[in-house]
């Protein structure tokens, strides 16, 4: 299992609340969790990972989830089983979602 770390830069997320969790550990598919973090100004990323090797790709995918959404101040950790990055950009807005609408 590779773990991955990522510190980016985020605008800030103005919700407090308990943490979230959308997806599931299957196969092509991944799990996300986002927690509150200490920093307002950066999105932390925690991924799990068995696919070595993919590390650029993990950070593009990352980055471009910190730009379009206020990420900061969020603890992000994914589990992941073989999913695309698709199904790791849907996982990650499908949890943003849930965090900002309430339901998880």
């Amino acid at each position: 299992m590779e773990q991955l770390q990522f510190q980016v830069p985020s605008r800030a997320q103005s919700q407090r609340r308990d943490a979230v969790l959308v997806g599931v550990v299957g196969s092509g598919n991944c799990e996300v969790l986002l927690e509150t973090a200490s920093s307002d100004a950066v999105c932390l990323a925690t991924v799990h990972t068995a696919a070595h090797g993919f590390s650029d790709i993990w950070r593009r995918v990352i980055e471009d989830f910190a730009t379009r959404c206020n990420a900061g101040g969020l603890r992000v950790e994914i589990n992941d089983v073989g999913a695309t990055p698709a199904v790791v950009t849907l996982r990650l807005y499908q949890a943003i979602e849930a965090w900002e609408s309430g339901y998880a």
